[in-house]
């Protein structure tokens, strides 16, 4: 067994010292961009003033023919871009494949101290998060990167699921993890074919009418993710991890993107992935507190400054539990309105 005394040292000479806290920053888009694009290098200086996070994805959508020029259209990007206070991650190819150690190797050494985080596809338990972050460690005394790379897996399996408590405490290098609903899908032999979002046939049903059995029976479509967002979230809520909901596949339906961002940032989500530009705005509104909802905890902290006893607020009791409540609706409000100048206003900071 680790001694804890030990969980907060190197794991290479030379490597930097473990982070103690993730650092919390504005997170509610992660943007995925594809760097074997010539084009995107272009965008990228405008995406990174409207996007809280930019990601490089090598994994998943990057054909293989295309995987080794994404990779050093990565590095490129890197050395060459300036993302201003935009932090830019990467998604590696997974442990198992045929990329995924060159991915690791070469990004730590072409543009190390430029990586925030590196996301890891299927993690299935601590062992992958133990390797990633014993190579990590070895690459960035070799290559003399100054800050750790944090790391940030991707819960796509029913095995990675069950494990979910084990890799979120596996490493002080874990960022957070991401959902990912079509791998897990896949895994869990669901009958489905949706990236994220609900099912139609996913659905109860009322019961009949005794008085007029053949009448019309109500039904309403249910959420098939929302144990395994739950259960992410508990897991990275008790370990200081940030959770995110994955990807919203049908880019032709806002509303539904919109529903289902909701549905994981009252959960406790702190973001998404956007895999399109329109998509950057629904997770801009939507990880982003409501304003009367802002002003309401505002008037409640201001009420009860020490948390302490009871008191009524608009005809309604608040104790300690709605002061906890209000302090997380503030902070992140205030966390938001330090880089958009709109919201500050609107919450009134």
């Amino acid at each position: 067994m680790r001694s804890p005394r030990d969980f907060f040292k190197p794991l290479a000479i030379g490597a930097p010292a473990p982070l103690t806290e993730i650092p919390v920053r504005p997170s509610r888009m992660i943007h995925f961009f594809d760097p074997s694009n010539p084009k995107m290098l272009a965008k990228l200086p405008e995406l990174a003033r409207s996007a809280d996070i930019l990601l490089g994805n090598l994994e998943d959508a990057i054909p293989a023919d295309k995987k080794i020029a994404a990779r050093d259209g990565l590095v490129q990007i890197g050395r060459e871009v300036d993302f201003g206070d935009t932090p830019l991650w990467t998604r590696v190819n997974s442990l198992d494949s045929p990329w995924g150690l060159d991915d690791i190797t070469t990004l730590v050494g072409g543009i190390g101290d430029r990586l925030a985080v590196m996301m890891i596809p299927k993690v299935e338990g601590p062992w992958d998060i133990h390797y990633v972050d014993r190579l990590l460690a070895q690459l960035e005394a070799k290559h003399q990167v100054k800050k750790p790379i944090l790391v940030h897996a991707i819960l796509e399996t029913a095995l990675g699921v069950t494990n979910v408590e084990e890799i979120c405490a596996a490493s002080p290098r874990m960022q957070g993890i991401s959902f990912g609903p079509a791998d897990l899908a896949a895994s869990r032999r669901m009958k489905t074919t949706r990236v994220g979002g609900g099912h139609p046939a996913y659905l109860v049903r009322s019961d009949p009418d005794p008085k007029n059995p053949d009448a019309p029976r109500p039904t309403a479509q249910q959420d098939p993710w929302h144990y395994s967002i739950a259960r992410m979230v508990d897991a990275c809520a008790a370990t200081g991890c940030l959770p995110f909901y994955g990807p919203f596949g049908d880019i032709s339906d806002p509303l539904g993107c919109e529903d289902q961002f909701r549905a994981a940032f009252l959960l406790g989500c702190v973001g998404a992935w956007s895999l399109h530009p329109s998509q950057v705005p629904i997770a801009k509104k939507i990880f982003s507190p409501p304003p009367d909802e802002v002003k309401f905890a505002k008037r409640l902290l201001e009420a009860m400054p020490d948390g302490r006893g009871v008191l009524m607020l608009d005809g309604k009791m608040q104790d300690d539990a709605t002061w906890k409540q209000c302090r997380v609706m503030v902070g992140l409000a205030k966390l938001l309105a330090e880089k958009d100048p709109e919201l500050k206003q609107l919450y009134g900071f």
